[in-house]
């Protein structure tokens, strides 16, 4: 029997509506549809162009019923942390904020005049980064905030859209920096120290929640049927680690991306003085699992560095940059991927070098080295990370899945498997798609649970393992390393 639906997986830098066919124990991902995601610059703000992204779904819906496949269903992924308001009308109150604009500094010194940050985690279990949501709803204008009558994250306003129903999946709410883990709700304490009114906040449903028919209205223009809109994994990265191909219980994942998000599958939340410490987050994954992670910048530094060097007239694709890094001299310069400097957009090669000057390190001289010292520094990086979920888990972590579009960066995995010296298990790229398909076939009553789900996922793709090389090389370069974040 095969099965089709429809994954809505939205990025930071682009979305795309997939086609995904169950079939034999299999599962099968089509691209049908593609569409860039750009920020939209107005002065120095960044906001996202949310109507754009509605017309590009349709288009991608009008593709999918060209295909005349019996469809089951539909569900939309994306980002976290980001928003959309509604007045009482249903109508979106512009902007929709992009989560690196500037105005996250002020909602950040709002906040902490508030409430302290002791409290915050221990009704969150969400580390501090100042894009999260809490932040930028402190940085709101109060008269903006008033006339707001429903708040939806972005993954969820792309399925109130296609269901007209409005609900906060649990995986992408606990994001937010304002969701209670324990209590599994809105935290009371947040909203009121900050002035948020709770019935702003749409009802949380859990993960694979089925929320109704594809609006009437919408079917008609797109031409499909009213096939089912589900809340599968509203959030990417929960998405992304339900189709973890893992078993067993001493593993941990990487999604490998813009972000670099490192963590482990946990029964439950792991709230502590020691987890703010090192700054660790608890969001909630499928069937209520914790995702203990930690948020890394990740290939945005190359991202980035590729953008500012095509401004100046050098383009390169990812591939050449990568084969340029390979020929570059190993261990030149290396930064810290957690220096707040990095999370902006803009000048990224200025910012290494800056960052190299004021460390006393050679500045790289070449678009090669650049991207080395990338490369480098996050997998160095990603071996403090895994020491401290050891640390704060007490489990032996002896393999690293690494998925999404990252696990295809061969000398990337190679450089994390010998700065780790565990085995890496590198794929498959598309594990977010794959992770919302495979939520709503379980919802479907298609699949029986999430380890069947997994089964599928490794009966389908073919995994690249990664083994460690270098140990005595790569010690000696960490050593180094952690030299260079007491200097920070």
């Amino acid at each position: 029997m095969r099965t089709h639906y429809l994954a809505c997986d939205l990025g930071a830098e682009s979305g795309r509506l997939m086609l995904g066919t169950l079939a034999d124990g299999k599962l099968a991902l089509e691209e049908l549809h593609r569409f860039p995601n750009p920020p939209v610059q107005t002065g120095a703000a960044l906001h996202w162009n949310i109507d754009a992204l509605f017309a590009e779904l349709k288009t991608g819906l009008k593709h999918a019923a060209a295909r005349q496949l019996p469809i089951s269903s539909i569900s939309t992924d994306s980002w976290g942390v980001d928003y959309v308001l509604y007045d009482k009308h249903g109508a979106i109150l512009p902007p929709v904020w992009h989560y690196r604009d500037t105005r996250t500094a002020r909602g950040v010194e709002l906040t902490r005049s508030k409430i302290d940050w002791a409290t915050i985690y221990r009704e969150t279990g969400i580390q501090f980064m100042a894009l999260n949501t809490i932040y930028q709803l402190a940085a709101e204008p109060p008269e903006r905030l008033a006339a707001a009558n429903q708040l939806l994250l972005i993954g969820d306003a792309f399925n109130f859209y296609c269901s007209g129903v409005a609900r906060n999946e649990v995986s992408l709410a606990s994001t937010t920096q304002l969701y209670n883990p324990r209590t599994q709700a809105w935290s009371k304490p947040l909203l009121a120290a900050l002035g948020l009114r709770e019935e702003l906040f749409a009802p949380v449903v859990e993960s694979g929640t089925c929320l109704g028919s594809l609006k009437p209205e919408l079917a008609a223009e797109v031409g499909l049927p009213q096939l089912e809109v589900i809340a599968s994994c509203s959030h990417d990265t929960g998405a992304a680690v339900a189709a973890v191909p893992a078993a067993g219980g001493h593993w941990a994942y990487l999604s490998s991306g813009t972000w670099s998000l490192m963590g482990i599958e946990w029964p439950q939340p792991i709230i502590t003085e020691q987890g703010r410490d090192l700054n660790f987050t608890n969001e909630i994954g499928f069937g209520r699992t914790a995702r203990i992670l930690k948020n890394i910048i990740g290939l945005w530094l190359v991202q980035e560095c590729r953008r500012d060097w095509a401004q100046r007239g050098q383009e390169f694709d990812y591939a050449q940059l990568t084969a340029m890094a390979a020929d570059a001299k190993p261990f030149v310069s290396l930064i810290n991927p957690a220096d707040p400097r990095f999370v902006r957009p803009g000048d990224m090669p200025d910012r290494i070098a800056a960052f190299c000057r004021e460390t006393e390190q050679p500045v790289p001289d070449s678009p090669g080295a650049f991207v080395r010292c990338a490369f480098e520094s996050l997998a160095l990086y990603y071996r403090i990370v895994l020491r401290q979920l050891e640390q704060l888990t007490g489990k032996s972590i002896q393999q690293l899945h690494i998925v999404g579009g990252g696990s295809k960066n061969r000398l990337l995995n190679q450089f994390a498997a010998n700065a780790l010296q565990i085995p890496i298990l590198a794929g498959p790229a598309e594990c977010t798609a794959l992770g919302n398909v495979l939520v709503q076939a379980i919802a479907l009553g298609h699949l029986p649970s999430l380890a069947a789900a997994r089964e599928v996922v490794c009966n389908s793709f073919q995994l690249a393992l990664i083994e460690p090389l270098s140990a005595a090389v790569w010690d000696e370069a960490f050593a180094r390393f952690e030299k260079l974040l007491k200097w920070c």
